[in-house]
This record gives structure tokens, sequence and C-alpha cells, in this order.
């Protein structure tokens, strides 16, 4: 019998299988790669909400969690997959200057925000009122991540690319059966997916597309991130990936023309050199009300978990989210109220 079942293998699924190798632990993964978000997201990780200058949320004790695993993977892989990469703010006014620097001497804040203004130097941006610059900011190769890890598991035959069949589930109290294979637990990592989860799809998890462009521009020669009303990221060989979109009423996993033309609006009003549109990708961030997680166990099966909505800062959040739920599976502890999918029994 194995110890777990894991469905999806997102950030949140790759992130609880950390757990259980870490603490050997039997396990496969069911991926049937339906869910872009993981892979289409820019892989910036970055722990200050830079529309308002606070912190995201328990983003400093999370951080410390997610290079540690990152950090893990990459050995176990041998794959370059993570870097440090600046963020930059641009400023639009003096008075978000003002903003800034205010943020800057908050305790929460003062260490990762730097007081110190930057000039910008590219000529290719038009930077009027220079950038602020984000401390312990990096950038994860999220797509090489989750493609490596997956080779590695296929080869332990620890995973099957197939969708999972929820009408062939069977609950017992003592274990989990589907399709021949048994297990103690099972973990629901789906991302927007588990809306076609008959389990758990009375949870309010919403939704929220978002889409990138990428970009060739040789005259661009940018080798940090930039934030202004969207992100530009550099991915090497004069490509970057620029967003991102938020829109909550389509739920479609197509790009759309509407997305593109939104993103180079707001692209041209601060780069002045030319580029071309390469590519456009496009995901569903498993987006919560309350902006908040959905951990924990099902109301009726002790053996059925769920690890989802992270939302759009998956990278940060799911190595801490997935650490909670091990402990709260294997050892009994508590989660946090805050996180926990029993807030909304009401619903259920």
């Amino acid at each position: 019998m194995l110890d777990y079942i894991v469905v999806g293998f997102g950030i949140s699924g790759l992130s609880f299988v950390e757990q259980l190798e870490s603490n050997n632990k039997s396990y496969k993964v069911y991926e049937d790669a339906s869910q872009k978000s993981s892979r289409v997201a820019g892989g910036i990780f970055n722990p200050v909400v830079l529309k308002r200058f606070t912190m995201a949320w328990q983003a400093s004790e999370q951080i410390d969690t997610a290079i540690s695993l990152y950090k893990n993977v990459e050995a176990k892989l041998h794959e370059p997959l993570i870097s440090e990469l600046p963020v930059l703010r641009r400023f639009n006014a003096v008075e978000e200057q003002n903003n800034w620097f205010e943020a800057c001497d908050k305790p929460i804040l003062c260490k990762f925000l730097s007081s110190e203004l930057i000039r910008n130097t590219n000529a290719a941006l038009d930077i009027p009122f220079q950038y602020g610059k984000v401390n312990y900011t990096g950038k994860i190769e999220l797509n090489t991540m989750l493609s490596s890890y997956e080779k590695r598991l296929k080869e332990h035959d620890f995973l099957l690319n197939e969708s999972f069949e929820y009408d062939k589930l069977i609950i017992e109290e003592e274990c989990i059966r589907y399709k021949g294979v048994q297990s103690k637990h099972i973990v629901f990592a789906e991302g927007f997916g588990v809306k076609n989860n008959p389990f758990f799809n009375d949870l309010p998890l919403y939704g929220n597309k978002g889409e990138y462009i990428i970009i060739k521009s040789e005259a661009l020669k940018l080798q940090e991130t930039i934030k202004s009303s969207i992100f530009i990221i550099p991915l090497g060989d004069d490509l970057y990936k620029v967003g991102a979109t938020y829109n909550n009423q389509d739920k479609s996993p197509e790009v759309t023309v509407t997305a593109r033309e939104e993103l180079q609006k707001k692209l041209e009003k601060f780069l002045k050199v030319p580029y071309e549109v390469v590519d456009q990708v496009a995901g569903i961030r498993p987006t919560v009300k309350d902006r908040r997680p959905l951990i924990g166990t099902h109301t009726r099966y002790a053996n059925m978990h769920i690890l989802n909505g992270m939302g759009s800062r998956g990278i940060l959040l799911a190595p801490t989210m997935a650490k909670e739920l091990y402990n709260h599976i294997e050892k009994g502890i508590s989660l946090d109220k805050e996180i926990d999918c029993k807030r909304y029994e009401s619903l259920r």
C-alpha cells in the first residue's frame, strides 16, 4: 500500500511531493496537463506587493522555506533552476517615491525595500522618476523544474500522465482504492481543475485568468525585472515575458487578442524601442475570495485532503502550505484558521 496518491503536479503538487520524499513516504502522482497556471507564471519570487508597497501575506516567513525547497530540487535534478534577479519598481510620480520611502521605514518592510533610488541608464525605457529596488528577489525556471521533475518521476514509475477519474475512487476507512492502487491518503493539488472535482468543487475557488506575451527586442538589453503597470521579465536571447493580465470572468484556457492588446498598450507607455510579439500564453490562477489558500481535510473523509488556492503567489506560498498540510496529516498539527478549508464548512 502506498502512503499517498497526489493528483496534480504544478507548484503545489511538486511542493507536496518534496515533503513526501524528505520523509521517505511512498506515492504516485496523476497529472493530465490540463492546468497551465504554474507553467505560464512569470517565475518571479518577490515578497512585496508592489502596487501598494505592502508585505505579501506572511511572505517574510515563507521566503526561506521556498528558497530552501527550490535549492533542494535544483540539486536533486542537477539543473540550474533558481537565480537572483533584481526587481525594480518604476515610479509614475514623485508621490509614489514618497510612498516608497514611507514603506522603507516600516519594520516589516525595511529589510526588503532599498531606500536608495536607482537612476535609469537604459535608453530603451522611459523612467522619469527613477526606480525603487526590492531585495531578496529572484527567478525560478518553472517550466524546466516541472518538466525535469516529471521526467524523474516517470523514470521511477511514480507518475501517470492521465486524467483522474473521480468515479473510480473507492474511499474506505483504512485506505483509498483507485484503479488497482491502494493508498493511505489522497491529496488533490489540482489548481483551477478542482472545479471538476466532486469532493471539493463546492469550495469558493473562483479562478483568475492571466495572460503573458513573449516579446523579442534586440535593443532593450534588460538585465533586471521591471515592474510598472506590468512586469517585464528577461528570459535571455533578447526575449522578455510581459504581463500579466487579470480576468475573473473568462475561464477559457485560450489566449485572447484583448489581453495581447492590453499588455502592448501598457508596455508601449514606457518602452521606446521596437519589439515583436513572438508568443502568448494563458493560465487560470487558483484564486479564492478571501485571498487565502485552501488547505486541509475533507469534512467526511479523513484520508482525503486538498492543497489549493495559491493564487498568483504560488512560488512563495506552496512550499510552506505543503509543509503545513503534511504536518497536519502526519502529526495532527492544527491548521491556521485562515488557511483551513473548514472555514467554508457552512457552504458544504
